[in-house]
């Protein structure tokens, strides 16, 4: 039998929910492309409910203690003597979100003498030290395709809010102000601008097909050119390097993995590179951007606005500069945990957990490292740095 440790993030500050804002999901089978959605054997919670927090327990507890196994659950990750250090000296199975990473570093996965199987609930392993799991025969596993469209949706939201100074807007009226050319000093049109992604994966390029109705010039760039079929339909312009691509746009959302191509990739030099006054959007890596450099970019003006739900560590500190910074619409890491999305990462989960304890095949497109070496949609998107 297993011991699997779960570490979620805190429930709601005044208790965990007894009833909710809608009464359903809708019903979402497959993904753009044609990828089932998790197919686990059976659920033990509702959709909707809120499964990513502590006592959600993402719908497991049921199902695991049934077949023998043992369930820990905290949110306790950081700092000596933490429950997650604790806990997982005898641990078989991480399970750990994006939002609220259990960082599994090369130290702890070498002191983790029972670890076998990693698992994101969610999208992005970038806490799991693929190197040691490699070197330690652990299994690396997320939800793959989850929460795209959930990240993606949030990267639209974002933008328009940046572009139409959405938030100062909103904060007039809670001041109970009516200052209508304070709203609208900072505020355009997104209609006719250049918008660019960093990464053309599943984010990026739902990211493209959702602003396309917006009249804008799309550009992109990515390590794996997108077929001529998709740039034509598009309209999109390829560029080699997010550096080529910076003079030409006015706004740049990032949807790529973190891994030593990525880390620090906005820079002084590179924001330099993008017009003045372009906005920035990251709902990918905190790491991918340079933390001070950004706030710098946004007190000179090079930087209009800069939104995204990805910090560094996570959660961030109080004294985090993100937090005051101007013309910011930051976020905590939320994108992917809408209820819609947690509903399938639960799911998936679960599935990737009964494929486990069965000796079945985890699905090839959730893997990102087995057998000793990158995997699936970890081949596709990682790289091995030693």
């Amino acid at each position: 039998m297993a011991k699997v440790l779960a570490v979620l993030y805190d429930d709601p500050t005044d208790g965990y929910p007894q009833t909710y804002a809608r009464d359903d999901l809708p019903v979402i089978d497959h993904y753009p492309g044609g990828q089932t959605t998790p197919t686990p054997e059976a659920i033990d919670f509702t959709p909707g409910q809120l499964l990513g927090s502590v006592s959600g327990e993402l719908g497991l507890r049921g199902y695991l203690e049934k077949a023998g196994h043992t369930l820990v659950v905290t949110s306790d990750k950081d700092g000596a003597g933490s429950a997650f250090d604790r806990e997982l000296a005898d641990a078989d199975i991480v399970i750990s979100q994006p939002f609220w990473p259990a960082y599994l570093t090369p130290e702890r996965i070498a002191a983790a003498k029972n670890l076998k199987l990693a698992v994101t609930a969610g999208i992005g392993s970038d806490h799991v030290d693929l190197d040691a799991a490699i070197e330690h025969g652990v299994t690396v596993a997320e939800v793959t395709y989850c929460n795209s469209i959930s990240v993606a949706e949030h990267v639209v939201m974002m933008t328009l809010s940046l572009v139409r100074n959405y938030l100062p807007s909103h904060q007039v009226v809670l001041d109970g102000g009516w200052n209508i050319a304070d709203c609208v000093a900072r505020s355009y049109d997104l209609e006719g601008m250049q918008v660019g992604t960093v990464a053309a994966g599943r984010i990026g390029l739902a990211v493209l097909r959702r602003l396309a109705p917006f009249d804008v010039g799309l550009h992109y760039t990515d390590r794996h050119r997108l077929p001529e079929a998709v740039e034509r339909e598009l309209g999109l312009t390829f560029h080699e390097s997010a550096a080529a691509m910076a003079p030409h746009v006015d706004v740049v959302t990032i949807n790529a993995p973190l891994h030593p191509e990525t880390e620090g990739l906005f820079g002084d030099e590179l924001l330099g590179r993008l017009k003045r006054g372009a906005y920035l959007i990251n709902t990918a890596r905190g790491l991918i951007v340079d933390r001070d450099a950004v706030d710098r970019a946004l007190r000179s003006g090079q930087l209009a606005g800069y939104a995204g739900d990805v910090w560094y560590p996570q959660p961030a500190p109080p004294d985090h500069p993100w937090r005051t910074m101007p013309h910011h619409g930051m976020t905590p890491h939320i994108s992917g945990s809408s209820l819609s999305a947690q509903a399938r990462y639960a799911a998936g989960t679960r599935e990737i957990l009964e494929s486990f304890f069965a000796g079945r095949p985890i699905r090839d497109e959730y893997l990102i490292v087995d057998g000793g070496a990158l995997a699936g949609t970890g081949a596709h998107s990682y790289s091995v740095t030693k």
